[in-house]
């Protein structure tokens, strides 16, 4: 059913974008009800305002905090267009409101711009959401605008559609409302819930999703729910996928544990990285990581703590990959990293890592705690006869950093600060070091003095055993197994090094 807008209540906090809207209120003689600046703001148009005071007869009050919360308000908004509805309207000189335009106060730009919680707290928004909500709900006879955000619609139903409406827009505005006032109820949940960290409730709310081209396949739909411009500076027109976001954030998770320490390098493929290394020069780090396995880095995400040069990028430019992540780029090493369009270069800001992780199962959804604790070398607890050198120790807290992000269950060896071989996603962790070793031979590494590192603890000696058989004489593991002294007991018997870290990092 089609509706002539014939009255309006105008409250908003952000008022640009109505010049263009003011003079068709006029235009369709609609009669408007306001407060406040936004009242100002359209008398000084020349638009006649029934000020909401003089409806209510009774000023705003409390520092402002009451002004359209009353019955001669709600009443015009809420009441249905039928007999029974409007002959109370009539019986109690409330009159018919049929547009609604309302943008909330910004709490949430707010929170991001000052720790006063005073501020904060006034900027929580009570008539305003409240008259979209009641707006939203009569939807069948009312219009609401819930935000400066819709005013484009409200222009386009006066300047195209003679102040008309049906159903369907009405409906959809509405929709649109419910969204806005969700989202604002939990940006001001979270932010009491910062103090507070109730965790019996989960409140999630993200606006502008965007669609991408598919999700892991291309018969699978998918949205990406957030703001990579707070993070990254994007060059490159190709849009990001579903799996380069899902790689991007996990080549992120691995680099902050490099944050602040030598230039390095990393190689990531499905998660996983393929190939790490930790240099003097952005250039070195990234031959070493490619050196780690060049036919897996076909097509991989790269990422890198040091500034991207010229001389690196020209090494670069020579393997397909998908994304380059870094701090900086030099501007000549840009100009080249872009001249082919099927990448992308992201530069990275300093964004802090999240508190928590959440993730969809079973119809529902679980949140843990992330993980941000790594074990360096201080953390090692000595388990063996034979002490780590202060050299191994080095590389073991760097083979430990790198296998705390790779898939479970994960073995990884290293040495000279690189990744020389890696088993992961493994059933079995004997599997898992097999195939470490495996790749590293297979790719000409010598495991003579390397190091190894494990996810979790082992439950037999037969990963120290294989390792020990290449050349390899220090290990570090979380240990907790009831079988770690065996463990133990192989490494005193062939002059290894064991040391353990006493936390897991198992990676699903």
């Amino acid at each position: 059913m089609e509706k002539k807008i014939k009255s309006a209540l105008i409250s908003v906090f952000h008022k640009d974008g109505l010049d263009e809207i003011i003079p068709l209120l006029a235009e369709h003689d609609i009669q408007v009800y306001s407060t406040g600046g936004t009242q100002t703001l359209l008398e000084s148009h020349g638009i006649q305002v029934n000020r909401v005071e003089d409806l209510t007869s009774y000023p705003s009050i409390l520092d402002g905090r009451v002004k359209t919360l009353h019955p001669k308000v709600f009443g015009g908004i809420l009441a249905k267009r039928e007999e029974d509805h409007l002959s109370q309207l009539e019986q109690y000189d409330i009159p018919e409101l049929d547009l609604v335009v309302v943008d909330l106060y910004p709490f949430e730009d707010t929170v991001a711009s000052t720790d006063d919680e005073s501020k904060i707290i006034e900027k929580i928004d009570i008539g305003g959401i409240s008259l979209i909500r009641a707006a939203a709900k009569n939807y069948k006879d009312i219009v609401c605008i819930p935000s400066k955000a819709q005013y484009a619609d409200l222009h386009d139903i006066l300047a195209n559609r003679g102040a008309t409406t049906d159903l369907a827009t009405r409906k959809k505005l509405a929709l649109q409302s419910f969204q806005i006032s969700s989202h604002y109820d939990t940006a001001i949940f979270s932010y009491f819930n910062e103090e507070f960290q109730d965790e019996s409730n989960l409140k999630i709310s993200k606006n502008g999703g965007e669609t991408l081209r598919y999700g892991e396949n291309p018969h699978q739909k998918a949205t990406y729910y957030g703001d990579l411009e707070s993070e990254f500076e994007k060059f490159g027109t190709k849009a990001l996928s579903y799996n380069n976001l899902v790689d991007i954030d996990s080549a992120i998770d691995l680099m902050r544990e490099f944050e602040g320490e030598e230039t390095t390098f990393a190689i990531l493929k499905h998660t996983n990285s393929c190939g790490i290394a930790t240099r003097g020069t952005t250039h070195d780090a990234y031959l070493a990581a490619l050196a780690g396995d060049p036919i897996s880095a076909f097509g991989g995400i790269l990422i890198t703590n040091g500034l991207v040069d010229l001389a690196t990028a020209q090494e670069i430019d020579k393997q397909f990959y998908e994304v380059l992540i870094a701090p900086d780029f030099d501007q000549d090493a840009k100009v080249l990293l872009t001249k082919k369009k099927n990448r992308i270069l992201l530069k990275r800001g300093s964004v802090a890592p999240p508190k928590s992780k959440v993730k969809t199962l079973l119809g529902g959804y679980i949140v843990q705690d992330a993980d941000l604790q790594i074990e360096g070398p201080d953390a090692m607890e000595l388990k063996t006869k034979k002490a780590p050198t202060a050299d191994e120790l080095t590389q073991l807290a760097f083979a430990n950093k790198i296998a705390k992000h790779l898939k479970s269950n994960t073995i990884v060896l290293a040495n000279n600060n690189q990744l020389l071989g890696m088993g992961c996603g493994q059933t079995s962790r004997v599997d898992a070091c097999k195939q470490a070793i495996d790749k590293a031979k297979r790719l000409g590494f010598s495991l003579e003095g390397a190091v190894m590192a494990s996810d979790a603890f082992f439950p037999f000696p037969d990963c120290v055993e294989l390792a020990h058989a290449e050349g390899i004489r220090s290990v570090v593991q979380p240990g907790g197994s009831r079988n770690d002294q065996m463990s133990i007991d192989y490494c005193d018997e062939h002059d290894m090094a064991m040391v353990f870290t006493g936390v897991r990092h198992f990676k699903h």
